[in-house]
């Protein structure tokens, strides 16, 4: 063992004179504990957060969509067949993005309209699979007959407010309507409801309608026309590169949109909180450096003589200052392990059994989300040994510029 090391091991186990700098010390090494675990469990819950908040957009929106500047997409089948032969592109859907208004015996709401191909959507939209606009076995509420008009599938939030169930009635109004002598007149097209959908996004379950392709296509009288391509892709990080390849083969007017550009707002705003969060909390880890740094000058004070007969007999003052970083670091490593293993047990905790339960009307999922990265872990535990680092560099410093002369004569 070098000489360092050996020295600053009876350090760390040797019993202190003063009992308040052993005490200082176990501070230290429950601070540096508390902080790294509180950092691993909300990091890790932050995360969470983000992943079931991105699977939860992902089923509703597509990847990435193609679309055309200006005006509508005529000849889509052509478009898809050049979309889906690109590498990464695991499927492909035609839609039709509008606004309308739809009104039921109970009340009117407004309403994104969304017309969909029902053979090819549930390969790009996930959460779409065991939906239907089947309408056949259903029958009015209000008349009891079978109904033969088109199916409508609603947001359950939207639904509720128009005061619908499954098998109701309701109009759908589209502001592109006809021109007639007395003015512009709306287009109104009465739809059953077939079915209804619950993301648990409250944004898309209050205001997202879907109807059939053939069915927008006649409201809105745009022939065989659609507004874009829906596109689905293997790995969802190189949307944005697979939608350059796209719009490269497709050539203007085409353009290409990724999930990340639709949602940048928001997913900038989840990291620039993680990145608050992980400031703050590691003010903790921080605390704990000063606790370390007192606790080493004190004991400085109490080894002064120890450190003078080591300078008299040879040792550098490269020397005393690599004892005192280490029994520093000896206390960080300690308290940084121990962190790491509670925060891993209580994610492990939280993950598994859900014991912390959300208020339902307050947030759209009941439990707490943990996702553990060991990317997040060791940047922590990196984080937290530097700060300890940094808090021996004072104290070992003046240890090293000790006088042994004074030292002895005064000490």
């Amino acid at each position: 063992m070098d000489f360092e090391l050996f020295i600053g091991n009876r350090y760390i186990r040797t019993k202190q004179k003063h009992r308040f700098i052993s005490l200082i010390t176990v501070l230290s090494i429950s601070g540096v504990t508390v902080g790294v675990m509180a950092l691993i469990v909300v990091i890790a819950v932050m995360a969470g957060f983000e992943q079931d908040l991105k699977s939860r957009i992902l089923g509703v929106e597509s990847h990435l969509i193609v679309m055309r500047y200006g005006e509508n997409i005529s000849n889509y089948k052509k478009v898809m067949a050049t979309v889906t032969a690109e590498d990464g592109v695991l499927s492909a859907t035609p839609y039709i993005h509008t606004q309308g208004m739809l009104r039921s015996a109970s009340g009117v709401a407004g309403a994104v309209i969304r017309g969909v191909d029902s053979d090819t959507v549930s390969g790009v939209i996930t959460f779409f699979e065991g939906l239907s606009f089947e309408v056949s076995g259903l029958k009015d509420s209000g008349s009891g007959n079978a109904m033969s008009v088109p199916g409508i599938i609603l947001g359950k939030e939207l639904a509720r407010k128009l005061g619908l169930r499954k098998g109701d009635t309701v109009f759908l109004i589209s502001p592109k309507g006809i021109l007639s002598p007395a003015g512009h007149m709306p287009s109104m097209k009465r739809f059953l409801v077939t079915d209804l959908f619950e993301s648990g996004m409250y944004e898309f379950d209050g205001n997202l309608a879907f109807v059939q392709l053939g069915d927008a296509q006649r409201v809105l009288r745009m022939g065989t026309a659609v507004s874009g391509i829906e596109v689905r892709v293997a790995d969802i990080y190189k949307a944005d590169a697979i939608g350059d390849r796209i719009r490269e083969k497709l050539g203007f007017p085409f353009w290409t949109k990724d999930w990340m550009e639709m949602n940048r707002n928001l997913f900038s705003a989840l990291r620039l909180e993680r990145r608050v969060m992980f400031i703050i909390l590691a003010l903790i880890i921080l605390v704990a450096a000063f606790n370390i740094a007192s606790s080493l000058i004190m004991m400085v004070m109490e080894k002064t003589k120890d450190i003078a007969i080591m300078k008299a007999m040879g040792a550098t003052s490269s020397s005393i200052r690599k004892i005192f970083i280490f029994k520093g670091m000896i206390i960080g490593l300690i308290g940084t392990t121990l962190g790491v293993g509670l925060g891993i047990v209580l994610c492990t905790l939280l993950q598994y059994y859900n014991f912390i339960e959300l208020p339902k009307d307050v947030y759209y999922i009941t439990n707490l989300p943990v996702q553990l990265k060991a990317l997040d872990v060791v940047l922590i535990s990196l984080s937290a040994l530097f700060i300890c680092f940094c808090a021996t560099l004072y104290p070992a410093g003046k240890a090293s510029k000790l006088n042994p002369v004074e030292a002895l004569r005064y000490g």
